[in-house]
Protein backbone atom coordinates (compact mmCIF):
# COMPACT_ATOMS: atom_id res chain seq x y z
CA UNK A 1 0.00 0.00 0.00
CA UNK A 2 2.01 2.89 -1.16
CA UNK A 3 -0.20 5.99 0.09
CA UNK A 4 -1.52 5.13 3.04
CA UNK A 5 -2.94 8.23 3.98
CA UNK A 6 -4.98 7.59 0.76
CA UNK A 7 -6.30 4.72 1.28
CA UNK A 8 -9.74 4.02 -0.03
CA UNK A 9 -13.10 5.15 1.66
CA UNK A 10 -14.53 1.73 1.96
CA UNK A 11 -11.99 0.43 4.62
CA UNK A 12 -12.20 3.55 6.65
CA UNK A 13 -16.34 2.78 6.62
CA UNK A 14 -15.56 -0.93 7.51
CA UNK A 15 -13.44 -0.58 10.66
CA UNK A 16 -15.99 2.70 11.53
CA UNK A 17 -18.88 0.10 11.39
CA UNK A 18 -17.33 -2.67 13.20
CA UNK A 19 -16.61 -0.16 15.87
CA UNK A 20 -19.98 0.81 16.21
CA UNK A 21 -21.12 -2.82 16.29
CA UNK A 22 -18.45 -3.92 19.24
CA UNK A 23 -16.48 -6.53 16.66
CA UNK A 24 -13.13 -4.39 16.43
CA UNK A 25 -11.29 -5.99 19.02
CA UNK A 26 -7.26 -6.46 19.44
CA UNK A 27 -6.35 -9.94 18.89
CA UNK A 28 -2.96 -9.08 20.73
CA UNK A 29 -2.98 -9.24 24.71
CA UNK A 30 -1.79 -5.50 25.72
CA UNK A 31 -2.61 -4.21 21.96
CA UNK A 32 -2.90 -0.60 23.83
CA UNK A 33 0.03 -0.76 25.32
CA UNK A 34 1.43 -1.84 21.89
CA UNK A 35 0.36 1.08 20.13
CA UNK A 36 0.52 3.81 22.48
CA UNK A 37 3.45 5.44 21.82
CA UNK A 38 3.50 7.82 25.12
CA UNK A 39 3.84 4.80 26.88
CA UNK A 40 6.30 2.80 24.60
CA UNK A 41 8.91 5.94 24.26
CA UNK A 42 10.06 5.52 27.79
CA UNK A 43 13.59 6.81 28.74
CA UNK A 44 15.35 4.01 28.35
CA UNK A 45 15.87 2.86 24.72
CA UNK A 46 16.65 -0.96 26.41
CA UNK A 47 12.87 -0.80 27.64
CA UNK A 48 11.84 0.24 24.10
CA UNK A 49 13.47 -2.66 22.23
CA UNK A 50 12.26 -5.15 24.85
CA UNK A 51 8.79 -3.43 24.97
CA UNK A 52 8.93 -4.08 21.20
CA UNK A 53 10.29 -7.60 21.18
CA UNK A 54 7.30 -8.71 23.60
CA UNK A 55 4.64 -6.89 21.40
CA UNK A 56 6.07 -8.63 17.91
CA UNK A 57 5.57 -12.46 19.16
CA UNK A 58 2.16 -10.92 20.41
CA UNK A 59 1.17 -9.84 17.12
CA UNK A 60 2.54 -13.25 15.48
CA UNK A 61 0.50 -15.26 18.33
CA UNK A 62 -2.29 -12.94 16.97
CA UNK A 63 -1.49 -14.12 13.00
CA UNK A 64 -0.50 -10.97 12.15
CA UNK A 65 2.11 -12.28 9.98
CA UNK A 66 -0.51 -13.80 7.86
CA UNK A 67 -3.40 -11.61 8.21
CA UNK A 68 -1.49 -8.54 6.98
CA UNK A 69 2.47 -10.21 5.82
CA UNK A 70 4.12 -7.16 4.52
CA UNK A 71 3.14 -4.97 6.93
CA UNK A 72 4.59 -7.38 9.65
CA UNK A 73 7.55 -8.71 7.93
CA UNK A 74 8.65 -4.81 7.72
CA UNK A 75 7.61 -4.33 10.97
CA UNK A 76 9.84 -7.13 12.41
CA UNK A 77 12.65 -6.08 9.91
CA UNK A 78 12.19 -2.51 11.33
CA UNK A 79 12.56 -3.92 14.92
CA UNK A 80 15.78 -6.32 13.90
CA UNK A 81 17.66 -3.06 13.03
CA UNK A 82 16.60 -1.31 16.02
CA UNK A 83 18.29 -3.83 18.25
CA UNK A 84 21.53 -4.27 16.01
CA UNK A 85 21.14 -0.60 16.43
CA UNK A 86 21.16 -1.20 20.70
CA UNK A 87 23.84 -3.90 20.40
CA UNK A 88 26.08 -2.32 18.27
CA UNK A 89 25.77 1.41 21.08
CA UNK A 90 24.31 3.49 18.19
CA UNK A 91 22.72 6.84 18.16
CA UNK A 92 19.59 6.79 20.68
CA UNK A 93 17.64 8.55 17.64
CA UNK A 94 18.48 6.01 15.77
CA UNK A 95 17.05 3.44 17.80
CA UNK A 96 14.28 5.76 17.99
CA UNK A 97 13.42 6.00 15.10
CA UNK A 98 13.64 1.99 13.92
CA UNK A 99 11.54 1.65 17.01
CA UNK A 100 9.05 4.49 15.96
CA UNK A 101 8.87 2.89 12.32
CA UNK A 102 7.97 -0.83 13.51
CA UNK A 103 5.15 0.21 16.19
CA UNK A 104 4.24 1.99 12.68
CA UNK A 105 3.94 -0.86 10.60
CA UNK A 106 2.61 -2.90 13.43
CA UNK A 107 -0.55 -0.19 13.59
CA UNK A 108 -1.25 -0.67 9.84
CA UNK A 109 -0.71 -4.64 10.14
CA UNK A 110 -3.69 -4.46 13.01
CA UNK A 111 -6.02 -2.44 10.93
CA UNK A 112 -5.63 -4.46 7.59
CA UNK A 113 -5.79 -7.63 9.86
CA UNK A 114 -9.00 -6.30 11.46
CA UNK A 115 -10.49 -6.32 7.78
CA UNK A 116 -8.93 -9.65 7.43
CA UNK A 117 -10.57 -11.46 9.98
CA UNK A 118 -14.13 -10.26 9.32
CA UNK A 119 -13.42 -10.79 4.95
CA UNK A 120 -12.07 -14.31 5.15
CA UNK A 121 -13.45 -15.49 8.66
CA UNK A 122 -14.43 -18.89 7.29
CA UNK A 123 -11.48 -19.13 5.54
CA UNK A 124 -9.67 -18.60 8.60
CA UNK A 125 -11.36 -21.30 10.73
CA UNK A 126 -10.88 -24.02 7.74
CA UNK A 127 -7.19 -23.05 7.47
CA UNK A 128 -6.89 -23.58 11.29
CA UNK A 129 -8.77 -26.95 11.38
CA UNK A 130 -6.62 -28.11 8.80
CA UNK A 131 -3.33 -27.32 10.48
CA UNK A 132 -4.63 -29.20 13.54
CA UNK A 133 -5.55 -32.12 11.45
CA UNK A 134 -1.87 -32.12 10.38
CA UNK A 135 -2.29 -31.03 6.57
CA UNK A 136 0.99 -29.72 7.02
CA UNK A 137 2.62 -32.93 6.54
CA UNK A 138 1.24 -32.58 2.82
CA UNK A 139 4.25 -30.34 2.34
CA UNK A 140 3.44 -29.56 -1.66
CA UNK A 141 -0.62 -29.26 -1.88
CA UNK A 142 -0.03 -27.23 1.51
CA UNK A 143 2.39 -24.94 0.76
CA UNK A 144 0.60 -24.39 -2.50
CA UNK A 145 -2.71 -23.61 -0.71
CA UNK A 146 -1.25 -21.14 2.09
CA UNK A 147 0.57 -19.22 -0.85
CA UNK A 148 -3.55 -19.00 -2.35
CA UNK A 149 -4.01 -17.92 1.04
CA UNK A 150 -1.61 -15.47 1.41
CA UNK A 151 -2.84 -13.85 -2.15
CA UNK A 152 -5.72 -13.16 -0.56
CA UNK A 153 -4.50 -11.04 2.55
CA UNK A 154 -1.96 -9.37 0.28
CA UNK A 155 -4.40 -8.35 -2.30
CA UNK A 156 -6.60 -7.10 0.87
CA UNK A 157 -3.26 -5.04 1.79
CA UNK A 158 -3.46 -3.67 -1.55
CA UNK A 159 -7.19 -2.54 -1.44
CA UNK A 160 -8.17 -5.23 -3.47
CA UNK A 161 -10.94 -6.77 -1.52
CA UNK A 162 -12.91 -8.10 -4.23
CA UNK A 163 -10.15 -10.10 -5.30
CA UNK A 164 -10.53 -11.61 -1.47
CA UNK A 165 -14.20 -11.88 -1.51
CA UNK A 166 -13.94 -13.78 -5.00
CA UNK A 167 -11.85 -16.41 -4.70
CA UNK A 168 -12.05 -16.90 -0.42
CA UNK A 169 -14.28 -20.40 -0.97
CA UNK A 170 -12.11 -21.77 -3.97
CA UNK A 171 -9.45 -21.64 -1.02
CA UNK A 172 -10.97 -22.69 1.84
CA UNK A 173 -12.08 -26.09 0.32
CA UNK A 174 -9.09 -26.84 -0.61
CA UNK A 175 -8.50 -26.60 2.76
CA UNK A 176 -11.20 -28.51 3.90
CA UNK A 177 -9.57 -31.35 1.37
CA UNK A 178 -6.25 -30.88 2.91
CA UNK A 179 -8.22 -31.36 6.49
CA UNK A 180 -10.25 -34.45 5.49
CA UNK A 181 -7.17 -35.97 3.79
CA UNK A 182 -4.96 -35.67 6.49
CA UNK A 183 -7.71 -37.13 8.93
CA UNK A 184 -8.11 -40.13 7.27
CA UNK A 185 -4.53 -40.62 5.74
CA UNK A 186 -2.39 -39.78 8.35
CA UNK A 187 -4.07 -39.86 11.87
CA UNK A 188 -6.41 -43.28 10.96
CA UNK A 189 -3.19 -44.65 8.65
CA UNK A 190 -1.23 -44.23 11.58
CA UNK A 191 -4.06 -46.49 13.29
CA UNK A 192 -4.12 -48.71 10.65
CA UNK A 193 -0.16 -49.45 11.01
CA UNK A 194 -0.40 -49.73 15.17
CA UNK A 195 -2.77 -52.31 14.91
CA UNK A 196 -0.88 -53.92 12.04
CA UNK A 197 1.85 -53.90 14.60
CA UNK A 198 -0.52 -54.93 17.33
CA UNK A 199 -1.40 -58.42 14.86
CA UNK A 200 1.61 -58.99 14.15
CA UNK A 201 2.13 -59.78 17.67
CA UNK A 202 -0.35 -62.30 18.37
CA UNK A 203 -3.11 -59.06 19.41
CA UNK A 204 -6.18 -61.42 18.17
CA UNK A 205 -5.26 -64.28 20.69
CA UNK A 206 -3.33 -62.78 23.31
CA UNK A 207 -5.46 -59.40 23.55
CA UNK A 208 -9.08 -60.18 21.65
CA UNK A 209 -11.00 -57.37 23.83
CA UNK A 210 -8.21 -54.63 23.60
CA UNK A 211 -8.31 -55.64 19.77
CA UNK A 212 -12.07 -55.65 19.11
CA UNK A 213 -12.23 -52.30 20.58
CA UNK A 214 -9.38 -50.39 18.46
CA UNK A 215 -10.79 -52.19 15.49
CA UNK A 216 -14.26 -51.35 16.20
CA UNK A 217 -13.29 -47.90 16.32
CA UNK A 218 -10.85 -46.95 13.45
CA UNK A 219 -13.91 -48.55 11.07
CA UNK A 220 -16.36 -46.68 12.72
CA UNK A 221 -14.46 -43.38 12.71
CA UNK A 222 -13.31 -44.10 8.67
CA UNK A 223 -16.93 -44.18 8.06
CA UNK A 224 -18.16 -41.49 9.92
CA UNK A 225 -15.41 -39.00 8.47
CA UNK A 226 -16.70 -40.64 4.87
CA UNK A 227 -20.36 -39.95 5.58
CA UNK A 228 -19.97 -36.54 7.49
CA UNK A 229 -16.73 -34.65 6.07
CA UNK A 230 -17.74 -31.30 7.38
CA UNK A 231 -18.78 -32.68 11.32
CA UNK A 232 -15.03 -31.36 12.28
CA UNK A 233 -15.59 -31.67 15.81
CA UNK A 234 -16.87 -35.41 15.91
CA UNK A 235 -14.44 -35.85 13.38
CA UNK A 236 -11.26 -34.95 15.27
CA UNK A 237 -13.01 -36.21 18.72
CA UNK A 238 -13.53 -40.18 16.95
CA UNK A 239 -9.80 -40.06 15.32
CA UNK A 240 -8.24 -39.03 18.57
CA UNK A 241 -10.04 -41.78 20.34
CA UNK A 242 -9.11 -44.71 17.38
CA UNK A 243 -5.26 -43.84 18.02
CA UNK A 244 -5.76 -43.79 21.55
CA UNK A 245 -7.06 -47.08 21.27
CA UNK A 246 -4.61 -48.39 19.04
CA UNK A 247 -1.93 -47.10 20.99
CA UNK A 248 -3.26 -49.46 23.94
CA UNK A 249 -3.80 -51.77 21.56
CA UNK A 250 0.27 -52.28 21.28
CA UNK A 251 1.12 -51.62 24.74
CA UNK A 252 -1.48 -54.59 26.00
CA UNK A 253 -0.16 -56.67 23.39
CA UNK A 254 3.65 -56.14 24.33
CA UNK A 255 3.06 -56.66 27.80
CA UNK A 256 0.57 -59.76 27.63
CA UNK A 257 3.41 -61.51 25.37
CA UNK A 258 5.81 -60.41 29.12
CA UNK A 259 3.46 -61.53 31.31
CA UNK A 260 3.11 -64.83 29.41
CA UNK A 261 6.34 -66.31 29.80
CA UNK A 262 6.34 -65.43 33.09
CA UNK A 263 6.09 -67.31 36.31
CA UNK A 264 2.57 -66.01 38.19
CA UNK A 265 4.87 -65.23 41.20
CA UNK A 266 6.86 -62.46 38.79
CA UNK A 267 3.17 -61.36 37.71
CA UNK A 268 2.30 -60.64 41.54
CA UNK A 269 5.94 -59.22 42.15
CA UNK A 270 5.78 -56.92 39.07
CA UNK A 271 2.23 -55.66 40.40
CA UNK A 272 3.46 -54.86 43.84
CA UNK A 273 6.56 -53.25 42.28
CA UNK A 274 4.25 -51.06 40.43
CA UNK A 275 2.21 -50.07 42.77
CA UNK A 276 5.13 -49.82 45.31
CA UNK A 277 7.26 -47.39 43.33
CA UNK A 278 4.22 -44.90 42.70
CA UNK A 279 3.52 -44.53 46.52
CA UNK A 280 7.12 -44.35 47.28
CA UNK A 281 7.44 -41.29 45.37
CA UNK A 282 4.50 -39.96 47.00
CA UNK A 283 5.61 -40.16 50.22
CA UNK A 284 3.00 -42.52 51.52
CA UNK A 285 3.07 -45.60 53.72
CA UNK A 286 4.51 -49.18 52.96
CA UNK A 287 1.78 -51.36 52.82
CA UNK A 288 2.82 -53.81 50.73
CA UNK A 289 1.54 -56.45 53.46
CA UNK A 290 -2.16 -54.96 52.32
CA UNK A 291 -4.36 -56.55 49.46
CA UNK A 292 -3.99 -54.64 45.90
CA UNK A 293 -6.70 -52.62 46.55
CA UNK A 294 -5.98 -51.30 50.04
CA UNK A 295 -2.25 -50.12 48.71
CA UNK A 296 -4.57 -48.62 45.68
CA UNK A 297 -6.70 -46.89 48.09
CA UNK A 298 -3.50 -45.57 49.60
CA UNK A 299 -1.99 -44.18 46.48
CA UNK A 300 -5.41 -42.26 46.16
CA UNK A 301 -5.64 -40.99 49.15
CA UNK A 302 -1.72 -39.52 48.90
CA UNK A 303 -2.62 -37.74 45.85
CA UNK A 304 -5.58 -36.25 46.96
CA UNK A 305 -3.90 -34.86 49.79
CA UNK A 306 -1.17 -33.57 47.57
CA UNK A 307 -4.03 -31.67 45.97
CA UNK A 308 -5.40 -30.03 48.71
CA UNK A 309 -2.24 -28.80 49.55
CA UNK A 310 -1.93 -27.83 46.04
CA UNK A 311 -5.11 -25.70 46.49
CA UNK A 312 -4.03 -24.56 50.05
CA UNK A 313 -0.41 -22.83 48.44
CA UNK A 314 -2.95 -21.21 45.96
CA UNK A 315 -5.30 -19.48 48.39
CA UNK A 316 -2.46 -18.58 50.14
CA UNK A 317 -0.82 -17.16 46.87
CA UNK A 318 -3.69 -15.19 46.28
CA UNK A 319 -3.77 -13.89 49.82
CA UNK A 320 -0.03 -12.78 49.43
CA UNK A 321 -0.61 -11.22 46.16
CA UNK A 322 -3.46 -9.05 47.62
CA UNK A 323 -1.08 -8.04 50.53
CA UNK A 324 1.07 -7.27 48.34
CA UNK A 325 -1.37 -5.53 46.89
CA UNK A 326 -2.54 -3.30 49.52
CA UNK A 327 1.01 -2.27 50.61
CA UNK A 328 1.24 -0.73 47.61
CA UNK A 329 -1.38 0.90 47.56
CA UNK A 330 -0.30 2.36 50.92
CA UNK A 331 3.21 3.14 49.35
CA UNK A 332 1.62 4.74 46.75
CA UNK A 333 -0.25 7.08 49.45
CA UNK A 334 2.54 8.17 51.25
CA UNK A 335 4.48 9.29 47.72
CA UNK A 336 1.44 11.62 47.12
CA UNK A 337 1.15 12.69 50.53
CA UNK A 338 4.77 13.40 50.10
CA UNK A 339 4.45 15.69 47.05
CA UNK A 340 1.59 17.34 48.56
CA UNK A 341 3.80 18.33 51.06
CA UNK A 342 6.68 19.79 48.66
CA UNK A 343 3.52 21.61 46.47
CA UNK A 344 3.19 23.39 49.39
CA UNK A 345 6.38 24.76 51.01
CA UNK A 346 5.96 27.99 52.41
CA UNK A 347 7.26 31.28 50.19
CA UNK A 348 8.28 29.06 46.88
CA UNK A 349 7.24 29.88 43.69
CA UNK A 350 5.51 27.66 41.73
CA UNK A 351 8.54 26.87 39.21
CA UNK A 352 10.50 25.72 42.68
CA UNK A 353 7.52 23.62 43.30
CA UNK A 354 7.38 21.84 39.73
CA UNK A 355 11.52 21.73 40.39
CA UNK A 356 11.14 20.15 43.47
CA UNK A 357 8.48 17.39 42.76
CA UNK A 358 10.22 16.62 39.57
CA UNK A 359 13.45 16.11 41.37
CA UNK A 360 11.78 13.60 44.32
CA UNK A 361 10.38 11.53 41.24
CA UNK A 362 13.65 11.12 39.40
CA UNK A 363 14.94 10.94 42.53
CA UNK A 364 12.54 7.78 43.98
CA UNK A 365 12.79 6.41 40.22
CA UNK A 366 16.58 5.96 40.20
CA UNK A 367 16.27 4.32 43.70
CA UNK A 368 13.64 1.95 42.26
CA UNK A 369 15.54 1.24 38.85
CA UNK A 370 18.33 0.41 41.13
CA UNK A 371 16.20 -2.14 43.80
CA UNK A 372 14.32 -4.12 40.90
CA UNK A 373 18.09 -4.20 39.26
CA UNK A 374 19.51 -5.39 42.33
CA UNK A 375 16.15 -7.97 42.69
CA UNK A 376 16.66 -9.10 38.96
CA UNK A 377 20.17 -10.31 39.40
CA UNK A 378 19.85 -11.76 43.02
CA UNK A 379 16.86 -13.71 41.78
CA UNK A 380 18.89 -14.23 38.35
CA UNK A 381 21.63 -15.74 40.48
CA UNK A 382 18.29 -18.34 42.37
CA UNK A 383 17.44 -19.66 39.54
CA UNK A 384 20.67 -20.40 37.51
CA UNK A 385 20.60 -22.80 40.54
CA UNK A 386 17.95 -24.22 39.91
CA UNK A 387 19.48 -26.18 36.90
CA UNK A 388 22.09 -28.61 35.92
CA UNK A 389 24.41 -27.56 33.08
CA UNK A 390 23.09 -30.32 31.27
CA UNK A 391 19.62 -28.87 32.15
CA UNK A 392 19.01 -25.44 31.00
CA UNK A 393 20.92 -22.67 30.15
CA UNK A 394 20.04 -19.38 32.27
CA UNK A 395 20.88 -15.60 31.20
CA UNK A 396 19.81 -12.14 31.46
CA UNK A 397 18.45 -10.51 28.09
CA UNK A 398 18.17 -6.95 29.43
CA UNK A 399 15.38 -7.03 31.99
CA UNK A 400 14.16 -10.46 31.19
CA UNK A 401 15.08 -13.70 31.97
CA UNK A 402 15.69 -16.15 29.65
CA UNK A 403 15.74 -20.06 30.18
CA UNK A 404 16.72 -22.22 27.43
CA UNK A 405 15.71 -25.96 28.07
CA UNK A 406 18.43 -27.72 26.79
CA UNK A 407 17.21 -31.23 27.92
CA UNK A 408 13.82 -30.87 27.09
CA UNK A 409 12.60 -33.65 24.45
CA UNK A 410 9.79 -34.28 22.85
CA UNK A 411 9.06 -37.76 20.54
CA UNK A 412 10.20 -37.51 16.75
CA UNK A 413 7.70 -35.10 15.11
CA UNK A 414 5.13 -34.90 18.11
CA UNK A 415 4.31 -32.58 20.96
CA UNK A 416 3.64 -35.00 23.67
CA UNK A 417 5.57 -34.40 26.89
CA UNK A 418 6.78 -37.53 27.93
CA UNK A 419 7.09 -37.85 31.80
CA UNK A 420 11.21 -37.50 31.71
CA UNK A 421 10.28 -34.47 30.99
CA UNK A 422 8.26 -33.60 34.15
CA UNK A 423 11.43 -33.12 36.41
CA UNK A 424 12.74 -30.47 34.53
CA UNK A 425 9.47 -28.68 34.23
CA UNK A 426 8.68 -28.52 37.85
CA UNK A 427 12.29 -26.87 38.14
CA UNK A 428 10.81 -23.93 35.49
CA UNK A 429 7.94 -24.00 37.68
CA UNK A 430 9.87 -22.84 40.38
CA UNK A 431 11.94 -20.69 38.70
CA UNK A 432 8.79 -18.51 37.52
CA UNK A 433 7.12 -18.86 41.21
CA UNK A 434 10.60 -16.96 42.20
CA UNK A 435 8.96 -13.76 40.78
CA UNK A 436 6.18 -11.49 41.87
CA UNK A 437 3.80 -12.73 39.47
CA UNK A 438 5.78 -12.05 35.68
CA UNK A 439 4.52 -12.57 32.36
CA UNK A 440 5.85 -15.67 30.30
CA UNK A 441 6.25 -16.42 27.17
CA UNK A 442 7.00 -20.42 25.73
CA UNK A 443 8.79 -20.30 22.60
CA UNK A 444 9.21 -23.22 19.86
CA UNK A 445 12.60 -23.60 17.79
CA UNK A 446 13.02 -26.52 15.67
CA UNK A 447 16.12 -27.30 13.29
CA UNK A 448 15.49 -26.42 10.04
CA UNK A 449 14.95 -30.29 8.66
CA UNK A 450 11.44 -30.53 6.82
CA UNK A 451 9.62 -28.14 5.20
CA UNK A 452 8.80 -24.68 7.03
CA UNK A 453 4.77 -25.07 7.34
CA UNK A 454 5.53 -28.03 9.28
CA UNK A 455 8.88 -26.41 11.25
CA UNK A 456 6.14 -23.72 12.09
CA UNK A 457 3.17 -25.61 12.96
CA UNK A 458 5.49 -28.35 15.22
CA UNK A 459 7.07 -25.44 17.13
CA UNK A 460 3.59 -23.98 18.22
CA UNK A 461 2.17 -27.08 19.59
CA UNK A 462 5.16 -27.70 21.63
CA UNK A 463 5.24 -24.38 22.86
CA UNK A 464 1.18 -24.73 23.12
CA UNK A 465 2.11 -28.37 25.06
CA UNK A 466 4.30 -26.79 27.63
CA UNK A 467 2.22 -23.41 28.09
CA UNK A 468 -0.64 -26.29 28.96
CA UNK A 469 1.30 -28.17 31.38
CA UNK A 470 2.27 -24.83 33.13
CA UNK A 471 -1.79 -23.83 33.15
CA UNK A 472 -2.79 -27.15 34.14
CA UNK A 473 -0.19 -27.04 37.26
CA UNK A 474 -1.60 -23.50 38.57
CA UNK A 475 1.85 -22.11 37.80
CA UNK A 476 0.53 -18.98 36.10
CA UNK A 477 -2.90 -18.00 35.26
CA UNK A 478 -3.44 -18.87 31.91
CA UNK A 479 -3.62 -14.72 30.67
CA UNK A 480 0.26 -14.46 31.90
CA UNK A 481 1.53 -17.56 29.70
CA UNK A 482 1.42 -17.24 26.01
CA UNK A 483 2.80 -19.59 23.79
CA UNK A 484 4.62 -18.78 20.52
CA UNK A 485 6.03 -21.10 17.41
CA UNK A 486 8.95 -19.42 15.08
CA UNK A 487 9.71 -23.20 13.60
CA UNK A 488 13.10 -22.74 12.36
CA UNK A 489 13.53 -19.05 11.69
CA UNK A 490 15.78 -18.31 14.96
CA UNK A 491 18.82 -20.54 15.03
CA UNK A 492 21.39 -20.46 17.32
CA UNK A 493 23.76 -23.06 15.62
CA UNK A 494 24.34 -24.25 11.76
CA UNK A 495 22.25 -26.18 10.44
CA UNK A 496 24.44 -28.42 8.60
CA UNK A 497 25.45 -30.56 11.65
CA UNK A 498 23.62 -32.91 13.63
CA UNK A 499 25.13 -30.83 16.95
CA UNK A 500 23.69 -27.63 15.70
CA UNK A 501 20.94 -29.01 14.91
CA UNK A 502 20.03 -30.17 18.39
CA UNK A 503 20.75 -27.07 19.74
CA UNK A 504 18.52 -25.72 17.06
CA UNK A 505 15.84 -27.99 18.68
CA UNK A 506 14.96 -26.06 22.00
CA UNK A 507 12.10 -24.97 23.91
CA UNK A 508 13.03 -21.42 25.29
CA UNK A 509 11.07 -19.97 28.07
CA UNK A 510 10.73 -15.77 28.88
CA UNK A 511 10.08 -14.47 32.12
CA UNK A 512 9.45 -10.79 32.03
CA UNK A 513 8.49 -9.57 35.39
CA UNK A 514 6.14 -6.87 36.43
CA UNK A 515 6.90 -3.54 35.48
CA UNK A 516 6.73 -1.64 38.46
CA UNK A 517 4.78 2.06 38.18
CA UNK A 518 6.96 5.19 39.24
Amino acid sequence: MKNWARRPIWISLVIVGLALTGCVQSQMAGSAATLDPNKAMMDNPVEWVNQLSSDISEARMAQLNILSPDRFKKAESAFFSAQKDLEKGNEIADIRKAVMESRDYLQQAEEIATISRTTLTDTLKAREMARSAGAAKFENEYRRVENDFLDLTRAIERDNLSYAQNNRSKVLERYRELEVRAIKEETIGEVRTLIARAEAADARKIAPLSYGQAVDQINATDAFISANPYAKEEMHAMAREALFKANRLVVVTEQSNQIKTMEPEAIVLLMENHLHTISAALGAQDMRDQAYQTQLDNIIGSVNSLNSDRLFMSEKNQALQAEMESIKADYQAQIDAFNVRVATLEGKTREDQMAKERMAREHMAVEQRLAAERKFNQLYVAVQSYFESDEAEVYKQENQLVIRLKAMRFPVGKSIIMPENYALLSKVQKAIRTFDDPRVIVEGHTDATGSDEVNMLLSQQRAEAVREYMIANQTLPPDSLSAVGYGSERPLASNATAAGRAINRRIDILIIPEAKSI
